[in-house]
């Protein structure tokens, strides 16, 4: 079951709705996810399509853009909260150019299905391969290869590597 179907509401659906108005605002949607019950809170995920840091006003203004947007399309019946949020540093992986471009950093892979036994895969994020499975190395000389769609939920692991490559570049005149 993926995260939005637990208010009824397929995830694909609701992506296919604020997709296109946060890609038109120039951002790219990260995550969709609604969570709680009686009262659920409907999560949006996105980052700047440039790769640049979002502010508070960025995530301001997609919440007003996509208010509006969800007040026509009514895709979630009954009162609900709609949070909007930037990936942060230990982001959630969700699609396959993430995992390519974090390749390199400690992650986290939780599977749909176990693979060998297991379900969780913890290691180096080696990348991804040409038929789009995900490149772990759990131990040393030891690499996991898993299928994308297989995936239930990923995501890296806060290190002081990571912390070090989110850092924003220090300016000349910051010296």
């Amino acid at each position: 079951m993926t995260d939005a179907e637990t208010s009824g509401v397929p995830s694909r659906r609701l992506e296919a709705i604020v997709g296109p108005p946060i890609e038109a605002m120039g951002y790219e949607l990260v995550r969709v996810m609604v969570t709680g019950g009686r009262r659920p809170t409907l999560q949006i995920m996105a980052e700047k399509a440039d790769g640049s840091g979002m502010s508070v006003d960025d995530c301001a203004g997609i919440s007003r853009t996509i208010s509006a947007v969800l007040d026509v399309e009514d895709p979630i019946s009954g009162e609900y909260t709609l949070e909007v949020s930037s990936p942060g540093i230990d982001r959630p992986l969700t699609r396959v150019k993430d995992f390519r471009r974090y390749a390199g950093f400690e992650a986290r892979v939780d599977m749909a299905e176990p693979i060998e036994g297991r379900k969780r895969f913890s290691g180096l994020l080696v990348g991804v391969d040409d038929a789009d499975r995900v490149l772990v190395e759990t131990e040393p000389g030891v690499q996991w290869a898993l299928p994308f769609e297989g995936i239930a939920r990923a995501k890296l692991v806060l290190t002081d590597a990571l912390v070090a490559a989110s850092a924003p570049a220090q300016r000349d005149d910051d010296a």
